[in-house]
């Protein structure tokens, strides 16, 4: 499946320096997918000197024409769709509908950031001195390290690539080694929409080695990275050395709240939609459900109910709703956390094992647990998977003194008919992004990403392009 990409440098795709590659596996069948090109400290070098040579062309691209390549990418992003998104769905194991919707996210993001691109606005501002002039305008940040993780490769792609194109930078995206497919397509993509050689490049193979190379670059000027806290530590320590701008989107271990007031059956609808698309393995997944103890028993009930009815199979079956989890190591840990909460004193009310029926596959049940207490493991380690523990609440400041009670602060849901309480809990809670009476919160056009230890900056709306840009300031005198 691999063989006509590799490693993306200088406008052409090629095998690695060694010809090196590695295994790529199908999670819900545990078959290998192929053989896909890993880089060596040779192909590093050669795609740093590549983005090099690409900025200098893109950054003096006019901003129409890098809007115009930008707008086509979604285009044909958009009639590709099936192609990417079967290969989201082999190699992630998320449903087909669902590695659809992800496809289109990830093309509209393109589209917003070619818009952005016609939008880098300076300013001019009054001077105080009658014979001098103020300006302030935008330039490239220089050369982009994208570093992308597997559970949303697509869009997490996107967001890097298409922001850094619309700013005028070249790129270097290093996909995860579980789906490197998907990234090669989106950026055979770019190829094909006329991005020049070089301003676009991917590396696949070990992501540790070909990060550190990346950031020990002087030619790297900014890093954007999705994926846990502990990497993202790891990773700003690195930049440190070199004072690099970096975007960080890290862990998440988002609350969801529901108030006595709230109506259960679209609550139940919401957490559901919520929670298990791509099975729990979501940085902005709910992982602490927080109900009134009034509406307890009855959302659980519901929520159960629903939850039963949810088919677990391949994702290339039109029928499933939940594929497996990724890897054999994210099955076994979500294995290890459930035994865990249940020595801690839970209740399992559903789930808690692997579905039956299932001789191969890294599948799990969606597993409820009630009888859950704060201080249990489950609520402090972001599960990133079906997990779902159930807790309850008096009063609303008991509830945002809880939810806010955690070192991350990427997402958090509310549930209520109460504008006062949907405007109190969106202010008052600590997270970066809050869905109220919705769990759709990662869309193109509005600023993605967290606070405290779930990062900084912003990917998504109009800030995002900022973080790709240097500010620069001319005091002008007119005259000498």
């Amino acid at each position: 499946m691999y063989n006509k990409f590799g490693q993306f440098i200088d406008g052409k795709w090629q095998q690695s320096s060694d010809k090196a590659t590695y295994e790529v596996i199908n999670p819900a069948t545990e078959e290998v997918l192929g053989q896909a090109s890993k880089a060596t400290p040779e192909d590093v070098d050669r795609a740093l000197k590549s983005a090099q040579k690409g900025l200098e062309v893109w950054k003096k691209t006019p901003p129409w024409e890098r809007s115009y390549i930008i707008r086509r990418i979604a285009d044909v992003m958009r009639k590709k769709q099936d192609v990417l998104a079967k290969w989201m769905t082999l190699e992630v194991g998320k449903p087909f509908a669902e590695a659809k919707g992800e496809v289109n996210g990830a093309a509209d993001i393109f589209e917003w950031n070619a818009e952005e691109t016609k939008r880098i606005y300076g300013q001019t501002v009054e001077s105080r001195f009658e014979d001098t002039r103020v300006h302030v305008y935008y330039q490239p940040v220089g050369v982009v390290a994208a570093l992308s993780p597997w559970n949303f490769p697509a869009v997490l792609s996107a967001r890097k690539i298409s922001t850094a194109l619309a700013a005028g930078c070249s790129v270097i995206i290093k996909p995860d080694v579980i789906t490197p497919g998907v990234v090669m397509e989106m950026v055979d993509i770019c190829r094909e929409c006329g991005v020049p050689p070089g301003v676009v490049n991917l590396l696949s193979g070990d992501p540790p080695n070909i990060a550190q190379q990346l950031i020990a670059s002087d030619i790297v000027k900014k890093i954007s990275i999705t994926g846990s806290s502990r990497v993202g530590k790891l990773i700003l320590k690195q930049a440190a050395d070199k004072v690099q701008r970096v975007t960080m989107e890290l862990s998440g271990h988002s609350p969801f709240i529901v108030f006595d007031d709230a109506n259960l059956k679209k609550a139940t609808d919401m957490a559901i939609a919520a929670k298990f698309r791509n099975n729990g393995q979501v940085c902005i997944s709910p992982n602490r459900f927080y109900i009134h103890e009034s509406k307890k028993d009855e959302f659980i009930s519901l929520f159960v109910e629903k939850t039963k009815k949810l088919k677990i199979g391949d994702g290339m079956d039109p029928k499933t709703q939940l594929g497996p989890l990724t890897t054999k190591k994210r099955l076994n840990e979500v294995e290890e956390l459930v035994e865990k909460t249940k020595q801690e004193g839970a209740e399992v009310l559903l789930g808690g094992k692997r579905p039956s029926g299932f001789n191969k596959g890294f599948f799990y049940e969606p597993t409820i647990f009630d009888k859950v207490k704060d201080d249990f493991t489950i609520m402090k380690e972001e599960p990133f998977g079906p997990l779902v523990p159930m807790l309850s609440f008096k009063s609303f400041d008991e509830v945002i003194e809880r939810a806010n009670n955690h070192e991350l602060g990427l997402s958090s849901y509310v549930c209520t008919n109460s504008m006062e309480k949907a405007h109190l809990a969106s202010e008052k809670l600590q997270t970066g992004t809050v869905g109220v009476n919705t769990a759709l919160i990662a869309i193109a056009e509005a600023p993605f990403g967290g606070i405290k230890q779930s990062g900084y900056g912003r990917e998504g709306g109009s800030m995002a392009i900022k973080d790709y840009l240097n500010v620069k300031y001319t005091h002008m005198g007119l005259k000498i």
